[in-house]
């Protein structure tokens, strides 16, 4: 029975149902009734196993097929009318070539299933910011997925009315076939389509396709700004909360910012920490002239191995309950380990390939992509302003990378279009562990290589165009905690210490912070870092500060490399900043 009386999305439902031909369409309501009788029905199937209920509440196990484990980018496509809309850095395809391929694969792809209508809403439903989207899918992780990413239910159609304005979505995991998986997206029809995968990265189509790739397009058309950023409010003891929104490649860090806990030095000053998002923000500006900012999805989709108390302990606890684990080890007692939860791998347990594993084997139990999906609202930290449909104001946003010699601990554009050359030149460098030696730079422009929607050219240019629409913006920053010794040890302690950079950073926001001339921006003073307790002395904190002319020197030529690649797209602004840095370390 149909949730809505909506035409548009009526016509959509049955125009895919006639290609796919499912044996049945259920409309999901929301309802935590529903999704218990789902979850049932995949536990019968052995598509979900259910967990440990004392210790794990609510938890289940899903295991995707071993050639089904990540993003794949290379089958990953944006189908705009022009291949120079899609840019250098995306996969194109004419879009009724893409069309016509797909509907080949899609044809009768769930006959003996049931196909399944998710209405959902990015961000709060009825928020100024909300988008909303219907997902069709043959999966029951997807549905128990989404609702835990996203606000899904009945209340979205409602919300929706009579609009034609929703992104569809059309999943099927069809025969997993890799050869016949592609994730697409088409902006001008604000729809996507998945198919032969049943991954979370590419079949939960709210989050990278939809809140990224498609809602990058929207931002450019509408005026706001789609961003692979977290959002974290930092309080300070006099009761102020200061929020900045922060971009990282993988492998970076991301989550443990987001998530971060304060040292001791801090907490006993009465120093808190909020996570407001970990992965995504969508940044508006607000009626007083600031950049306001919301997380449009609703759960966490994270990286298990390296998660541990330790290192993450409020990632940890979010996953403590109502969480779907993919691809890590099943232990004997119905609870679950990866690589990097703790030194001792369990006995007796089963890998994410479902075989008995042996540790000694030397074998790796949990993928190293495998994922736990958890609801925000798990998580210790989470910010009272999560649900607040208005979002947060932003003072700061902060790029970083993983650079062993070249950026410094912490520097401060001198401007918004300075702050746009940084994030544009963002890079993290491979190292390879063996050898010790500094492997490739990967440039990942303010870490949306992947995931913008449309011509990286053109969205520098909208960065810049924000400028004229934000009449208090930002600061902008760029971080790096991995600058190395000689003998290749980090030589910042990283994890809760990064709230002493992030004190100078909410400092400079608010005029409250002192700062030096660089070539390549503006610097802390040495004294302005508050390194009580830290194990970190002044003679350190200058060597992590010191800029060598000669290694930018070599990122310049690097710098000229990558924008090569954007021709006449590369914005005028841009360049002309690459020429004051080339000045600046004459």
């Amino acid at each position: 029975m149909a949730l809505t009386t909506n035409t548009h999305v009526l016509e959509w439902v049955s125009e895919m149902a006639a290609l796919t031909q499912p044996d049945q369409i259920v409309w999901i309501d929301g309802s935590e009734a529903q999704l218990d009788m789902l979850r049932a029905e995949a536990m019968a199937t052995g598509e979900l196993i259910r967990l440990n209920e004392e210790k794990l509440p609510g938890c289940v196990l899903h295991r995707s097929d071993p050639n089904d484990v990540a993003r794949v980018e290379s089958r990953t496509f944006i189908c705009c009318e022009k291949e120079e809309d899609a840019g250098p850095t995306n996969n194109w395809m004419a879009p009724d070539e893409m069309y016509a391929k797909l509907r080949e694969i899609y044809a009768g792809c769930m006959a003996g299933r049931t196909m399944y209508v998710i209405p959902y809403s990015m961000s709060v439903v009825g928020s100024p910011f909300a988008k909303y989207g219907v997902e069709l899918t043959d999966s029951i992780y997807v549905v128990v997925s989404m609702a835990i990413m996203t606000r899904m239910g009945k209340e979205v159609f409602a919300a929706l009315g009579d609009s034609a304005d929703f992104i569809k979505g059309l999943h099927s995991k069809a025969q997993l076939d890799p050869e016949k998986r592609y994730i697409v997206h088409f902006p001008q029809d604000n729809t996507i389509m998945s198919v032969n995968s049943g991954y979370g990265g590419n079949v939960l189509l709210g989050k990278k396709c939809f809140a990224l790739r498609i809602a990058s397009c929207l931002g450019r058309d509408e005026g706001w700004m789609a961003e692979h950023m977290l959002i974290l409010g930092i309080e300070n003891p006099q009761g102020e909360v200061r929020y900045l929104a922060a971009a990282f490649p993988s492998a970076c860090g991301k989550t443990n910012l987001a998530m971060l806990i304060p040292p001791e030095h801090y907490r006993r000053k009465g120093w808190k920490v909020w996570c407001v998002g970990d992965d995504i923000a969508w940044l508006r500006p607000g009626p007083d002239g600031r950049l306001w900012a919301v997380n449009p999805e609703n759960g966490f989709f994270g990286v298990a191995p390296g998660t541990s108390a330790k290192s993450n302990p409020n990632a940890l606890a979010a996953t403590m309950k109502n969480t779907i684990f993919t691809n890590v080890v099943l232990k004997a007692d119905g609870t679950v380990w990866w690589e990097g939860m703790d030194k001792n791998p369990p006995e007796g347990a089963i890998n994410w390939l479902g075989e008995p594993w042996d540790p000694a084997d030397g074998s790796k139990g949990a993928h190293p992509n495998s994922r736990f999906t958890a609801p925000a609202i798990n998580c210790p930290c989470i910010s009272p302003e999560f649900e607040n449909p208005q979002g947060v104001p932003i003072s700061a946003i902060v790029f970083g990378g993983r650079r062993a010699k070249t950026a410094p601990l912490v520097y401060q554009s001198r401007n918004w279009a300075h702050g746009v050359f940084v994030g544009s030149i963002m890079a993290s460098e491979t190292t390879a562990a063996a050898t010790g030696a500094v492997g490739v730079v990967r440039r990942d422009p303010m870490a949306m290589l992947p995931f913008c929607g449309y011509n990286m050219g053109d969205y520098w240019q909208h960065w810049l165009d924000m400028a004229g629409r934000v009449e208090k913006l930002p600061k902008i920053f760029n971080v790096n905690w991995f600058r190395l010794d000689e003998e290749g040890n980090f030589i910042w302690p990283g994890f809760g210490d990064n709230l002493r950079v992030l004190e100078w950073i909410m400092g400079r926001c608010f005029d409250e912070a002192e700062a030096e001339e660089s070539p390549i921006g503006y610097l802390p003073k040495v004294e302005d870092i508050d390194l009580e307790e830290s194990g970190v002395d002044a003679q350190t904190l200058r060597e992590l500060l010191n800029v060598d002319r000669e290694l930018w020197k070599q990122e310049v030529e690097g710098i000229e490399e990558f924008y090569a690649m954007f021709g006449e797209k590369l914005p005028e602004t841009l360049r002309a900043e690459l020429e004051k840095l080339k000045k600046n370390l004459e």
